[in-house]
């Protein structure tokens, strides 16, 4: 089908339903890109804090293994728009990026507003008509195809619709969920909505107590049922309410899943993963010996921060205040375990709206993987974090959504047979 002319609804200004209002132009179509928000982009200006975590420099078999969320559904469109391609066209347009610590993907200027800046420029540059302010309310068909879509400035026609809403976590950037109630409305099942990559919720008093101490390198494992275990190791964080930082939101997906499901879910910490237990009692002697003359509170200052001392000590039923010479081979087995299992329980997630990405949405067993056209509706297409796919962190869900929605829009333009 030639794309002349084509008119083609992209419904979301969000990474997905940008590059594919601004391919689909190139392509020759006549694109129409609805925003409910005043402004393009708004959750792309808090990726990466603000720097906007492009992509990853990682294989794109790693992708994949980094998608819990029906990962293996984007091999096609992978193939067609990889991370490769999508540097080397940010690159053609101008943008310098670099690549960081876990092969994160960053613009040079580290400023989010670039990205956004960028696709208003190409917006104008290829003719894309912006509807800002402007949500969609329902996607009409006819005789089995899209035929337009009604906004509440009126009817408009259309001969292919992508549908880039995003999922239900950060509303205030618009992402409020509206497009799996389209999707519904013209037959699609929408699977169970969870939080992905978000902080945890623990009852442990020692999370409040611990509040804002970060902690590196070290081994975070989570079970549930007793039978289930996922672990991790990096950085993490405590909080007022519990724990988050990067190990955290990577395993938040699993938990997420498993309370769900029902389970208890509980875990533990190692703060010295590096070393055995023999390694580390040989060290626990070392600083005991060396400050034989202090109490206990003052003789772990060179193996914990400050503020974990007594809670490690707490935990392992050794007053602050005893003298190193007082410590007895039972409390000094205690100090030794509870440095390597350090014990939580986690009662539940931030809520949705906090979550970085959202599990869940629109079945891609009715998406067809190589076009992401529906398999129900002629001309409907979809892209992005509206799909039931999320991957995690680390510029995954982001290329995910840049992938989708070139893909979508070489299909919906009808130009996918001359890419």
């Amino acid at each position: 089908m030639n794309s002349e002319n084509k008119r083609i609804a992209v419904i979301g200004a969000g990474v997905a339903g940008l590059l594919a209002a601004v391919h689909a132009a190139e392509l020759g179509a006549e694109v129409h890109l609805f925003e409910k928000m005043d402004r393009i982009g708004l959750k792309m200006g808090i990726t990466g804090k603000g720097r906007c975590n492009l992509t990853n420099s990682a294989p794109i078999g790693d992708f994949i293994a980094k998608t819990p969320g029906n990962g293996k559904f984007l091999y096609s469109a992978y193939g067609r728009f990889s991370n490769v391609d999508l540097l080397e066209l940010l690159r053609s347009w101008g943008m310098e990026t670099v690549t960081e610590r876990g092969g994160r993907v960053f613009p040079k200027s580290e400023d989010a507003q670039e990205v956004r800046h960028l696709f208003m420029r190409k917006l104008e540059e290829t003719g894309v008509q912006l509807h800002l302010s402007d949500p969609v309310h329902h996607i009409l068909t006819e005789d089995g195809r899209v035929s337009a879509v009604q906004t509440s400035r009126g009817v408009f026609p259309a001969e292919a619709v992508i549908l880039a809403t995003g999922g239900k976590s950060y509303p205030r950037t618009g992402s409020t969920g509206d497009g799996y109630r389209m999707a519904e409305e013209l037959g699609h099942k929408v699977t169970v909505l969870r939080p992905a990559l978000i902080p945890l919720v623990c009852s442990n008093a020692y999370c409040r107590e611990l509040q804002g101490l970060s902690l590196r390198n070290v081994k975070l494992t989570i079970s549930a049922g007793g039978r289930r275990k996922a672990e991790l190791q990096g950085e993490m964080i405590f909080t007022h309410f519990g724990i988050s930082g990067p190990i955290v939101l990577s395993l938040s997906d699993q938990v997420s899943l498993w309370l769900s499901q029902g389970h208890a879910v509980t875990g533990e910490i190692n703060l010295k993963p590096a070393l055995s237990e023999e390694v580390l009692d040989k060290r626990i002697l070392r600083d005991l010996a060396k400050f034989h003359l202090k109490q206990m509170r003052n003789a772990l200052q060179e193996l914990l921060p400050h503020r974990l001392i007594d809670v490690i000590l707490h935990m392992s039923d050794i007053p602050s205040d005893l003298g190193v010479s007082e410590l007895t081979k039972q409390q000094r087995a205690n100090l030794r375990y509870a440095l390597q299992h350090m014990p939580f329980t986690i009662t539940g997630t931030r809520p949705i709206e906090e979550a970085i990405v959202t599990a869940g949405g629109v079945s891609v067993k009715e998406i067809r993987s190589s076009s992401m056209e529906s398999k129900l509706v002629g001309g409907l297409y979809f892209a992005g974090e509206v799909m039931d796919i999320h991957a995690f962190t680390g510029g995954y869900n982001l290329q995910a959504a840049f992938s989708t929605g070139w893909t979508a829009a070489e299909y919906a333009a009808g130009k996918a047979d001359e890419a």
